[in-house]
């Protein structure tokens, strides 16, 4: 840390080499660094003390005592027993600067270079003329910058420039170390070379300014886009509004005008032509009374006998005028009446501006993935920024094909929010949605009709079909859904797996009703399928455990002859007297019809598969192994495609024979076994047969499967055969 700017007491540490050399300038200075002296005038205070002594150059160095001495006298340090003592003892001197200007050991010398102590300034014993001494001092501070102008301090340099010494940078407290000071507090920190340090910020801060300028690339992208929204959505569509109002108040206006114009023409002309009518008359009767007053003094003029005869004539002439009577109130009056305008419309039109616009048509958004479940759906949907709404009205119906002349039934519901749940639907449907904004202006038109599909149903799994061995599992189900889904996915949790992350492996994709799925031996699994579609995945179906400890596989009712029955657990064959039918039944492809017989249904998986067969020794039964197209109407082993054990018991004896293709090896058996192992090896091409009771080999055929075969059982006679599977293959058979 630079000491100015620290602005505290520090004590600095100094290296203690054998003589003490003052450099005026630094040893460690750049090249193209301005030389301020030329290398001819630079001496050590050493060499300087020795040029005015008189003591040769080559002379062996003084020890250590002489050294501090010469540095006390140098410096006007005072006696120097303190620092003496320090130096004796090998440990390094400090240089210390006050806040205040610097007093050592009871000397009273100004250090400071300002303009008055270099103007009393006599120099320094041993450095010469005082001049060079100040051009010395003016040299130094000018290429090192150590005299504090704030304390006036002159510090004595280091034997190696400070910067220089920051080597190192600590990661740990992210600053610059000296590499003397890894050793003492950064010993246990992560250190590096300043350098790289100065490179991997430089990185990083290039990284930053490279985010930065992105960031504002989008910045300012995303505030064009808002300013042309501004611009043209934001009012675009209330400037129209606005617009038309106008113009249609202007035109309602200009018609008003027009209307009342007319009217008050209409008065105008009827007014004038009765005054008009009025004054014709006026001048009429005007006209009539002149004429009699020209008379009446005419006859003043006449003779007496005329005046009398004519005044008679008169006298008439004038009653009858007088009589008659004359309008001279004005008919028409000329002052309009006060026209009432009605404004009422054109106030409606003004009101209707302020008036929020109905809402234009919102849009449904597409369905998502996983946003619907077996009996809802999430429709959401949006609609212009500048619209106001108060409700939303949302409608939908099912896709179902209905009945010829009837259309499906729509539900309509008012929601608030741009989104809904939709409940009560059925699962694995396509619905068909539309939405209508409204405000109290009214309501917008109707959305566009999109299709929302809900989860499936889950499925069911078959627990009865499924077929198991130590490396995997076949797993049937059904689908539950009368509509086809999209996939199907297979899900499996090993019983040491808590819930609810028992999850231990998925199977996704899977296009049919069952799926073939790879497991670990000697494992319990619990097993679910899901059903998907575009609405999302269905839930769990119901659990069904699988153990991978040996083969486990149930006998198949399709194949079973009509004389046998089936356990509900599907292992175990019964023919019963009762059952047996006087009549065959007619041949199949899939059931056997002579041969009283059954096959159970084995994982296709190529390896080793054990089962075993409880058997009564006096009953006669058959078993072994078949492929799936062996003839039915044939007894198992006498075809190529059928390898069987048979037992007939007549008299107390027993009989086996080991039968393929009608044709048995001459194989006697003394102890009669109770319950037969059966190992089916792939791997080796071998069927071999055990008395699992007292682990003994029976036989082994030399087989070649070109496909699957499966496990065919068969009972002459009433009895009973019992299968035991899904068990660990015994020693004796597992080294066999």
């Amino acid at each position: 840390m630079d000491r100015e700017a620290a602005g505290a007491p520090e004590l600095r540490p100094a290296r203690a080499p054998q003589d003490f050399h003052f450099y005026p300038m630094d040893l460690y200075d750049p090249e193209d660094r301005l030389h301020l002296f030329p290398e001819e005038h630079l001496q050590t205070g050493r060499e300087v003390q020795a040029e005015m002594t008189g003591e040769p150059k080559g002379a062996a160095p003084r020890d250590l005592e002489e050294d501090v001495e010469e540095l006390v006298h140098l410096y006007a340090l005072g006696d120097g027993s303190e620092w003496d003592a320090e130096l004796v003892d090998g440990s390094s001197p400090h240089l210390e600067v006050w806040e205040q200007r610097p007093r050592m050991a009871g000397a009273h010398r100004d250090w400071s270079l300002g303009a008055e102590a270099e103007a009393g300034d006599r120099g320094c014993a041993g450095w010469g003329a005082p001049a060079p001494s100040r051009d010395l001092r003016e040299a130094y501070r000018y290429s090192h910058g150590r005299a504090s102008e704030e304390y006036e301090c002159y510090v004595i340099p280091e034997e190696e420039d400070e910067d220089e010494a920051a080597l190192v940078f600590c990661v740990t407290c992210k600053a610059p170390v000296r590499a003397l000071e890894v050793s003492d507090e950064h010993r246990e920190h992560e250190v590096t070379p300043l350098s790289k340090a100065l490179e991997s910020a430089k990185d990083e801060i290039h990284k930053n300014m490279f985010k930065l300028e992105k960031q504002i690339i989008e910045m300012e992208n995303f505030a064009n886009h808002l300013e042309e929204v501004f611009i043209t959505e934001n009012f675009g569509r209330q400037e129209q509004n606005f617009e038309s109002h106008y113009n249609e108040i202007l035109e309602t206006l200009s018609q008003k005008y027009e209307e009342k114009i007319q009217a008050l023409g209409e008065k105008k002309k009827a007014k004038l032509e009765t005054l008009y009518g009025q004054l014709v008359s006026c001048g009429e009767n005007l006209d009539t009374c002149k004429e009699l007053m020209e008379n009446i003094e005419e006859m003043c003029h006449e003779e007496k006998v005329d005046f009398i005869k004519d005044a008679v004539a008169m006298a008439d002439r004038l009653g009858k005028f007088l009589n008659t009577e004359t309008d001279v109130e004005i008919s028409a009056q000329p002052d309009f009446e006060d026209q009432t305008l009605d404004f009422s419309d054109v106030e409606q039109l003004m009101g209707s501006i302020n008036t929020i616009p109905a809402p234009s048509a919102p849009v449904i958004n597409p369905q998502t993935p996983n946003s619907a479940t077996g009996s809802s759906v999430r429709v959401c949907w949006s609609l212009y920024s500048d619209d106001t709404v108060e409700s939303y009205q949302l409608s939908y119906r099912p896709m179902q094909d209905s009945l010829p002349g009837k259309d499906p039934e729509e539900f309509t519901m008012t929601v608030k929010e741009t989104y809904c749940s939709v409940t009560n639907l059925m699962p694995n449907t396509q619905y068909e949605f539309w939405v209508t904004a409204q405000n109290r202006t009214g309501p917008s038109p109707a959305s566009e009709c999109v299709v929302y599909m809900t989860a499936p149903s889950p499925p069911i799994i078959k627990s009865k079909e499924i077929q198991s061995c130590e490396e995997a599992a076949l797993i049937c189900w059904e689908s539950g859904n009368l509509n086809p889904v999209d996939s199907y996915t297979v899900e499996l949790t090993q019983a040491e797996t808590p819930e609810p992350s028992g999850v231990t492996e998925s199977v996704v994709g899977i296009p049919t009703c069952e799926s073939l799925v790879q497991l670990h031996p000697r494992q319990s699994y619990t097993v679910y399928v899901r059903a998907l579609n575009m609405g999302g995945p269905s839930a769990r179906s119901d659990p069904v455990t699988i153990y991978t400890t040996g083969s486990c596989f149930h006998l198949n009712e399709h194949t079973c002859h009509p004389w046998l029955t089936i356990s509900e657990d599907g292992l175990t064959v019964v023919r019963s007297e009762r059952k047996t039918l006087a009549k065959e039944p007619l041949p199949s492809n899939t059931r056997f019809t002579r041969c009283v017989a059954v096959m159970g249904n084995l994982i296709p998986i190529r390896g080793r598969h054990y089962w075993e067969v409880e058997v009564d020794e006096r009953v006669d039964y058959t078993v072994g192994v078949a492929f799936e197209d062996v003839p039915k109407q044939d007894d198992l082993g006498a075809n190529c495609l059928s390898w069987c054990m048979r037992h007939r018991f007549a008299s107390s004896r027993h009989k086996y024979e080991f039968l393929h293709n009608k044709m048995t090896p001459d194989i006697r058996i003394t102890v009669s076994p109770r319950k037969i192992g059966i190992l089916l090896d792939y791997e080796n091409s071998k069927l071999s047969f055990f008395n699992a009771d007292i682990s003994q080999h029976l036989y082994t055929f030399s087989c070649q499967f070109y496909c699957f075969v499966h496990p065919c059982f068969s009972l002459e006679k009433p009895g009973c055969l019992k299968i035991h599977n899904g068990i660990a293959m015994p020693k004796h058979v597992a080294f066999y």
